[in-house]
């Protein structure tokens, strides 16, 4: 009953596993070829962008390709901030130019900052506008409105104001304003010095003119995401570009008192909220076909146009946040400005009131050793201590299987053909000898949705992305860069990524089989041989999963061989002394 139980158990740790090898290592090759890529491109400069304004089914603003747009290169806006540096493109109100200064796209010093936003003749387009859309004879701005600036460089502290008059008594002006980080204020006000009322209706998106390849597949989500009506909302490229087919390519149309919504990548943001978090908005996510390419766009806008009256001025507020996705910055914008489950754009996954946790004990340990990869190996012991009791009883129990397994043997073979009274006389030992069968699941039990958990925040939190371990690993959210079939790097030859298996994966793997040498060996010689190749299969298996990992998993074999290996000999020395006071 007890070798079953446990081979269940294992079995199922493996099919998991496995699944999750299968699942990521296509994701896992991909990102490591955009890394490859990466590193021999350099950042060039970005050429101006064209388009016009048409208008989609809910009266938003949607920006397509123009054949009469102004070829003269567009006035810039610069912006300047110790983490983030890029412009405004002050023809068609468009930040469409963003780089974040702390993260490189590799490990590599002389790495090309990420380029978070670029204007529509790059590679990639990806910008966020503001504007109006008239309702009635009013003229508003469109993409080819030239705005101007009352400064010349946007900057935490120093917000710039961008005006636009229609001639016809209305003035459109854009207040911009930046923080330390990356957060950015919009103030669209509509200033009625006419005399007569209008309607307008002022909305923010993002626009997004290339599918991303995302990295992450089943265990990460990339594409919309925002918190709307106080739900989660994540819809994936493919689930709108199909959802949008059947409604005229609006994917999402919800109405929210305040929330968030934008894109998310595995590592960066892009997201719009409501300054008043209790104000009324109309969100949507949108897919549209344009010249054989999918775009994709997030808007926000009032539920309804607004209404200027003569000499009054209506304003309409949002924040746009574009950036990297810290875990302690979203939640001080949570806290700070309101805005409900931001930290929800970094996906925890199931196990988030685990994972979330997991993180800060992790982070806390970063800032006292400086390393995290020490911090995870101390963490680990943490965990060991934490459950301490519940792993003693479980190897103490072990440690008794393993000495009872001749007195084991013996019933089976005595005892084969009557299964019945075999099974009754091995309970009757397991319950003289004080043994509970089940205990031996307990550890890998117990283990799973650590390693998820631990897995998680390696693999979504970029406060682990491109941080060193030591000696050779100097990223512990990558696989171990080291491979036994080129002899770690002596022989120049790249094997093919199935032939992959690190320095970090073998130490695993010698762990893991010391810690089943030391458990008692299954009766049945099936499960036994299954049980030999158990630590070769991990071996390959977490070959290219993050080294952090495979560090945290060898270290916690470590401990539990250890914890294992004094309990075993305790144990014999106290059936000695109850054996020699028996004699006596």
């Amino acid at each position: 009953m007890d070798n079953k139980r446990l081979f269940a158990a294992i079995a199922i740790s493996i099919g998991i596993l496995l699944l999750f090898d299968v699942w990521q290592r296509p994701a896992r090759e991909a990102q490591r070829q955009a890394q490859q890529q990466a590193q021999q491109t350099q950042t060039t400069p970005v050429p101006i962008p064209q388009g016009n304004t048409a208008l989609n089914p809910a009266g938003v603003a949607s920006t397509g390709p123009s054949d009469g747009a102004p070829t003269t290169p567009a006035p810039r806006l610069r912006i300047e901030s110790p983490r983030v540096q890029g412009s405004v493109n002050l023809r068609g109100a468009r930040l469409d130019d963003l780089v974040l200064r702390d993260y490189r796209e590799t490990i590599l010093p002389d790495s090309p900052l990420v380029r978070l936003l670029a204007p529509r003749e790059d590679s990639h387009p990806y910008f966020a506008q503001w504007g109006w859309t008239a309702s009635g004879n009013v003229a508003v701005p469109d993409v080819n409105t030239e705005w101007t600036a009352d400064a010349q460089t946007l900057s935490p502290g120093t917000p710039v104001t961008l005006r636009w008059e229609n001639g016809t008594g209305q003035r459109f002006e854009i207040v911009l304003s930046l923080d330390a980080n990356y957060m950015v204020t919009a103030e669209q006000r509509v200033v009625n010095t006419g005399t007569e009322a209008v309607q307008v209706l002022p909305w923010a998106r993002i626009r997004r003119e290339r599918t991303p390849t995302v990295a992450g597949y089943y265990i990460l989500h990339e594409g919309f995401v925002g918190v709307l009506d106080g739900r989660l909302r994540e819809t994936k490229y493919a689930d709108a570009k199909s959802g949008g087919e059947r409604t005229n390519g609006v994917a999402l149309d919800q109405e929210s008192p305040g929330g968030w919504a934008g894109f998310t990548d595995k590592y960066w943001l892009t997201a719009l909220a409501p300054v008043d978090q209790t104000q009324r908005i109309r969100a949507a996510y949108r897919h549209v076909s344009e010249g054989g390419q999918d775009r994709w766009q997030v808007d926000f806008a009032p539920p309804a146009p607004l209404q200027v009256a003569a000499g009054a001025t209506a304003p309409f507020a949002t924040r746009l946040f574009a950036g990297a996705k810290e875990v302690k910055l979203l939640d001080s914008y949570e806290r700070g400005l309101g805005i409900h489950d931001f930290d929800k754009a970094i996906d925890f996954g199931w196990f988030y009131y685990i994972t979330k946790p997991f993180f800060y004990a992790l982070d806390w340990l970063y800032g006292l050793v400086g390393n995290f990869g020490i911090a995870i190996l101390i963490f680990t012991l943490f965990l060991k201590i934490l459950f301490f009791p519940l792993a003693n009883k479980s190897y103490k129990s072990m440690s008794r299987m393993k000495i009872l397994a001749p007195k084991m043997q013996e019933l089976k073979e005595r005892l084969k053909d009557d299964p019945a009274k075999m099974q009754g006389e091995m309970m009757a030992l397991y319950k003289a000898e004080k043994i509970n069968p089940a205990s031996g699941c307990l550890p890998i039990l117990l283990q799973i949705p650590v390693f998820f958990a631990l897995y998680k925040v390696l693999f979504v939190t970029i406060e682990m992305r491109q941080a060193p371990f030591f000696g050779w690993i100097r990223d512990l959210s990558a696989p171990d860069p080291t491979n036994l079939f080129n002899l770690f790097g002596l022989i120049p030859f790249d094997p093919p990524a199935f032939f992959h298996l690190p320095a970090w994966a073998l130490i695993m793997g010698v762990t893991m089989f010391i810690q089943f040498k030391l458990n008692p060996a299954p009766p049945d010689p099936v499960q036994a041989k299954l049980f030999a190749f158990m630590p070769i299969i991990f071996t390959f298996m977490l070959a290219s999963f993050p080294a952090g990992l495979v560090i945290y998993w060898s270290w916690n074999n470590l401990l539990s061989v250890a914890q294992q290996y004094y309990i075993m000999r305790h144990d014999r020395a106290a059936r000695r002394s109850e054996k020699a006071v028996a004699r006596t």
